[in-house]
């Protein structure tokens, strides 16, 4: 028995630790703190000019910096600290205006040639690198009221157009809508239309009052789906907010049935975050009612077909009930001054459908005031009688009245906003979508920078620590296989981190934990395989012999013991959620790495040293 693996198994082994090496390499480089600028509107261009500018802009302040590199994503401005990044942010922010995203990024300071090979470093969580946490929950009696305000007018255009006449049409405070009839006969008719065109509703005949009344709500499933929806629709919302905000490689996911958890690693300014992220603002377009008048409706007499509101200096008007459209229907918005005025505005660019609507609706009333009205949910929590209790406020203003002067429809803009950072937010509101449903942050953490340098300090030398113990007890105890096992186990944490490096993982603190599990594991299985071999010496087999029974014998309790492991990590993954995630794709990922090093990598090493010569004994 020589021991000896062909020469194709040896040259595919070297090929995995080269490729391993090299997509391990980036990580040595660290990153440099840069900024991405980016297009966020079809109207603004990235060019040769565009970076002379900023180049321009930056020289002029005195803020050193790196390069500056055009790249598919857009420009690129590397820095050589995090204060220099930060003061050109607030620069370039400024000076490009709303038709860019300026995005706080680390960049891989790899040289050309890796990032040419699309090598990469890990990125860090936000443990690692600092930033901040929020727990964001949806309200889901928000969502229910919303769904039975569409249903209320849904159901009064269904009787209407089908000539089925009822009293009133409005929610019931514990959830539904009644409709009120004034004899039996109507509601007998209304209870076989509104089987037939809206099914999923449920339907309850109730009399009271010496009325006739129709309760409908929502059936189980129409309720779950509702309430899947609202989250499901502020997870883009707010995905997309966090996009505008510039945050690179942000974390938001659903926990639970109403919750999200929305990470920003890096991001610095944790109040405008929260403002953003909450924001619900949104603007209706609606015609104003001159035609009425205010003070009778001040006196509790509203017409029918109009809804009293108030303008920001505290004017009451009466506008029109029918919506012209609403913030959905706003496709781009960006903010800028009105050269008449001064004051400032926002271009507002509308989706095909918006349009129609306006152009429709600005040809028919020319001459005619039109009014924007602001509307903001607003979750507030409180104490009643020691108890925490949550209410939801809705405030609508009228920011601007304006008489039509000519038709419009896809572009225009708003003015009577108060200031241009309000603007500024408004805009990327509009730009972002607005929440479907009010949410409340019930949660928030920030990790400052410096705390998450000393959790990668503190990390790094847990590996390092367990790492060097662990070399020393094998190359005691096992001598020169000892040794060798020290080789595969390095080649172990190159292979392990090229792996997490080509998927792109995000590494944090539970993941640097299966790192250190992972060096036990490797470890663990070469433990086995030598004391087997040892134990074939002492029954008075040859070396070589001793060898090949030695890796022959321990494989399946190898392979069981790995196995078991990884089948715990898959569970972990499956039922688990962000750093327990992390630290279970860590593990999996060590476990595969630890079973080709210890197993085939040694083994290649040791037929290396050892194969086809005759030995009397062996240094184990």
């Amino acid at each position: 028995m020589t021991n000896q693996y062909p020469l194709w198994k040896n040259l595919l082994i070297l090929c995995v630790v080269i490729v391993g090496a090299l997509y391990a390499l980036p990580n040595l480089y660290g990153n440099d703190p840069s900024l991405q600028i980016s297009p966020n509107r079809d109207t603004a261009v990235l060019d040769k000019q565009t970076e002379t500018r900023i180049a321009d802009l930056l020289a002029n302040k005195g803020i050193a910096y790196k390069n500056i590199e055009t790249m598919k994503q857009g420009v690129l401005v590397r820095f050589n600290d995090v204060n220099a990044q930060l003061t050109a942010k607030d620069l370039v922010s400024d000076d490009l205006g709303d038709g860019y995203t300026v995005a706080l990024n680390l960049y891989p300071a790899a040289p050309a040639w890796l990032t040419a090979l699309n090598a990469a470093p890990m990125y860090l969580g936000l443990d690692l690198r600092g930033g901040v946490h929020f727990l964001m929950e949806v309200d889901m009696n928000a969502a229910m009221r919303q769904s039975d305000d569409r249903y209320v007018g849904e159901l009064r255009t269904l009787l209407r157009s089908n000539k089925v006449r009822y009293l009133t049409i409005a929610r019931h405070k514990s959830g539904g809508v009644d409709v009120k009839f004034r004899d039996n006969t109507e509601r007998a008719k209304a209870l076989l239309l509104i089987g037939k065109e809206l099914p999923r509703l449920v339907r309850e005949e109730e009399d009271r009052n010496n009325a006739f009344y129709l309760r409908v709500t929502l059936s189980e499933q129409e309720a779950r789906e509702t309430k899947e929806f609202a989250l499901q629709q502020n997870i883009t919302t707010l995905r997309n907010r966090v996009n505008e905000l510039g945050v690179a490689e942000p974390i938001i996911q659903r926990q639970g049935l109403d919750r999200i958890i929305v990470q920003l690693p890096g991001i610095q300014d944790t109040a405008r975050a929260k403002d953003i992220l909450g924001a619900t603002a949104t603007l209706e377009y609606r015609m104003a009612d001159s035609e009425h008048d205010v003070e009778q409706a001040l006196q509790g007499r509203v017409p029918a077909g109009s809804r009293l509101y108030y303008e920001r200096n505290g004017s009451p008007i009466l506008l029109k009930k029918d919506i012209i459209i609403t913030g959905a229907n706003i496709v781009d918005a960006a903010s800028g001054i009105d050269q008449q005025s001064g004051s400032p505005m926002v271009h507002v660019t509308l989706d095909s459908k918006g349009a129609k609507k306006m152009a429709r609706n600005t040809r028919e009333n020319v001459g005619k005031p039109m009014a924007v009205v602001f509307i903001e949910n607003k979750v507030e929590t409180r104490k009643v009688n020691g108890e925490l209790v949550k209410t939801s406020r809705k405030i609508e203003e009228v920011i601007s009245v304006a008489n039509i002067r000519e038709e419009f429809s896809k572009r225009f803009q708003t003015t009577g906003l108060d200031s241009f950072e309000e603007a500024r937010d408004l805009a990327l509101l509009l730009r972002a979508g607005a929440l479907s449903t009010p949410i409340e942050i019930v949660e928030e953490r920030t990790v400052g920078p410096s705390l998450g340098q000393d959790n990668i300090d503190m990390g790094f030398r847990s590996v390092v620590i367990g790492f060097i113990f662990v070399l020393l007890f094998m190359a005691v105890w096992y001598r020169v296989f000892g040794l060798v096992a020290n080789i595969a186990l390095a080649l172990n944490l190159v292979l392990l981190v090229a792996v997490l490096s080509m998927l792109q993982a995000t590494l944090t603190l539970p993941g640097i934990a299966g790192i250190v599990l992972t060096v036990g594991m490797a470890v663990d299985a070469n433990v086995l395989i030598f004391e087997r071999i040892r134990e074939e010496i002492r029954n008075g087999n040859t070396p070589q012999a001793s060898i090949a029974a030695g890796y022959d014998k321990a494989f399946s309790t190898i392979a069981d013991a790995n196995i078991t492991t990884l089948i715990a990590a898959l569970v972990l993954y499956g039922f688990g959620t962000g750093p327990i995630k992390g630290f279970a794709i860590t593990l999996s990922i060590g476990i595969l790495c630890s079973m080709f090093t210890a197993i085939v990598g040694t083994r290649a090493i040791i037929n290396l040293v050892y194969g086809g010569r005759k030995l009397e004994k062996l240094a184990i």
